[in-house]
């Protein structure tokens, strides 16, 4: 009789010849924790409410205190409820932000040497799409938080430092606006990066030449009116090719012979 796709792909996996694999079961902690992070994550229970008293939970789970305790120890290792110590109120729901992941995220890339080169190729793998994104959404609301965006900006140009984080914030807000999750999640991951080397390039631009600064930092805003416009017209096409020539000459002069820094140098 011949093998299945299945079995043939499981015999060349090793599963059924002669090789055993143990897999654990979870532990009942687990699955409980399991079932109250579903209730967070679909709404049932929000950011700032507190978790059912213990007696609620063992009734409603059906299992020892011990191991209601380990399971609300998995959800506080994970960001998801804050356990305030001596308190009758019990476990509060936390909702993590992007920050939760972006610090273990800055550590990996230290861990591993990435560069500066790195990251903003990372940036404008990712920011282009999202401009072709929200241009498509045909969202008005969206198109007015960028604006908003933009407004700040203007209004910060004749203050280097606010100019430099305002820029940082523009390039994560065009991505969360995009309507992506993941893509604004990894813009996110990356976002304290870009920030701090925006700040040492505007900073350093200006001390060295303050008019050529203003200069960088009015194109800059300039392009950032051109995306707008694009975006609202509804070009996707128009909007990322845009931005992605704008990032090549942006991180050109951002990096500036930065480029094998490492992001260690830059966090620490």
């Amino acid at each position: 009789m011949a093998e299945s796709n299945g079995q043939a792909g499981l015999r060349q996996s090793g599963v059924g010849a002669g090789v055993t694999e143990k897999v654990r079961p979870p532990k009942t902690g687990e699955l409980v924790a399991r079932r109250l992070r579903r209730m967070i994550v679909e709404g049932d229970l929000k950011g700032g409410d507190f978790l059912p008293h213990e007696p609620e939970l063992l009734e409603q789970f059906g299992v020892s205190r011990p191991t209601l305790r380990e399971a609300v120890r998995v959800l506080e290792s994970e960001g998801l409820v804050e356990l305030r110590r001596g308190s009758r109120t019990g476990a509060r729901v936390t909702l993590p932000g992007p920050e939760a992941v972006a610090r273990p995220a800055s550590l990996q890339l230290q861990l591993r040497g990435a560069t500066l080169a790195d990251v903003y190729s990372a940036r404008s793998t990712i920011e282009p799409p999202a401009a072709r994104l929200l241009a498509a959404s045909g969202d008005e609301e969206r198109y007015a938080e960028l604006e908003a965006a933009l407004a700040e900006e203007r209004a910060s140009l004749g203050d280097p430092d606010r100019f430099a984080i305002g820029s940082a914030k523009l390039h994560l807000r065009l991505v969360e606006l995009s309507g992506n999750h993941t893509l604004a999640l990894m813009a996110g991951m990356i976002h304290e990066i870009i920030l701090r080397q925006t700040q040492i390039a505007v900073r350093n631009r200006q001390e060295a030449t303050p008019d050529l600064g203003k200069q960088h930092n009015q194109r800059a805003l300039q392009a950032y009116e051109k995306l707008l416009t694009l975006v609202r017209s509804g070009d996707g096409e128009a909007a990322e090719n845009f931005w992605r020539i704008h990032l090549e000459a942006a991180d050109a002069l951002v990096l500036a012979g930065n480029q094998a820094t490492r992001v260690i140098d830059i966090l620490d």
